[in-house]
């Protein structure tokens, strides 16, 4: 394994330049920073968290990376990861990944802090983990498509989720059918939208692009969505939010307005968190395995880590729930 002595040597400059730009401190030119760092990637040097070129010990932890701490969604997620990790002598930590390259998150990949890591935040790239991944420190990534010989891949069939959703709309007898959608870069929201375009094309039914309106996950996002939505006074028979949090801000939304679900509007939303059983109406939804998708990620880190053969990728299956909030259409 490389050390800091071997980069330094490689890129010509003193073990306290090298230093300097693997930590990114601002005392040297960039082009030594450049050379330090093109040094470092030839020789696949890792920082090792606790202390530089000393051996990496077992902590028996391991780390959850989320875009968000807060939201419903996670709970579940996170309540499978931590049951198999403490199950197994292990401790979690969870953490966000706010903060961009300086983030806590990412200092765990690129440091190696723990013994395993399982992600579920779209802002850390692929090149992060790539870079980050090798043999003996376990990656399962979520909901994203990652080939990597030490990067494992747990993912839910968000697709077939986008196109039961809009099936069952479609089944209801609805034809004039919205997409109120999640951020851009989400691989699971980007899946979701091709579920539904195919279930429109099954059908014979068109796709309306001013019916198509972006939204962020938060309910605050689907609220404006749909009052953007109302705003075409053109409202369509039902609505298939790319989450459960978007579509709870549209009820909202659509009561302020006296619209009525499902008499006037019929919705789906996606993730099935607890709160879709409990409003009023309660929502219909596209249920995924969150608490299993945890768990399996976490068994798989054990394989690895106990050097077990394990296929490189998991595909999960969702599950339509009916509830009151879509209704039958003459």
């Amino acid at each position: 394994m490389a050390t800091i002595k071997d980069v330094a040597k490689r890129a010509g400059v003193a073990v306290s330049t090298a230093s300097y730009a693997l930590n990114n401190i601002d005392k040297i030119s960039p082009d030594t920073k450049r050379k330090v760092i093109e040094a470092a990637k030839e020789l696949n040097y890792q920082k090792n968290g606790i202390a530089s070129d000393l051996k990496r010990t077992k902590t028996n932890t391991i780390a959850l990376i989320l875009s968000d701490l807060s939201g419903p969604y996670y709970s579940e997620l996170i309540n499978g990861v931590q049951t198999v990790a403490m199950t197994n002598g292990y401790d979690l930590i969870a953490c966000n990944s706010m903060g961009d390259t300086q983030s806590t998150a990412v200092k765990f990949l690129k440091e190696k802090r723990v013994d395993g890591v399982i992600i579920l935040a779209h802002n850390i790239s692929d090149e992060t983990i790539l870079e980050s991944a090798r043999e003996g420190f376990p990656i399962v990534v979520l909901d994203r498509y990652l080939v990597h010989d030490h990067v494992l891949q747990v993912e839910v069939d968000n697709w077939q989720g986008g196109f039961l959703a809009t099936e069952h709309l479609i089944e209801k007898g609805h034809r004039k059918i919205a997409f109120i959608s999640g951020p851009s870069n989400s691989h699971d929201n980007s899946l979701r939208f091709r579920g539904y375009e195919a279930a429109l094309e099954k059908h014979g039914l068109p796709y309306i692009s001013k019916w198509k309106i972006s939204g962020d996950f938060t309910r605050e996002s689907g609220y404006r969505a749909t009052k953007m939505l109302i705003a075409q006074n053109d409202l369509p028979e039902g609505i298939f939010y790319a989450n459960d949090e978007m579509a709870i801000g549209g009820l909202q939304a659509f009561k302020e307005k006296g619209v009525r679900v499902p008499e006037d509007v019929s919705i789906v939303g996606f993730d099935d968190i607890q709160l879709a059983e409990f409003v009023a109406p309660s929502l219909s939804t596209i249920r995924q395995p969150k608490y299993e998708a945890g768990a399996l990620a976490v068994h798989l880190i054990f394989q690895q880590l106990s050097n077990e053969k394990v296929e490189p990728y998991y595909k999960l299956s969702t599950e339509l729930i009916e509830r009151e909030s879509v209704v039958e259409r003459d």
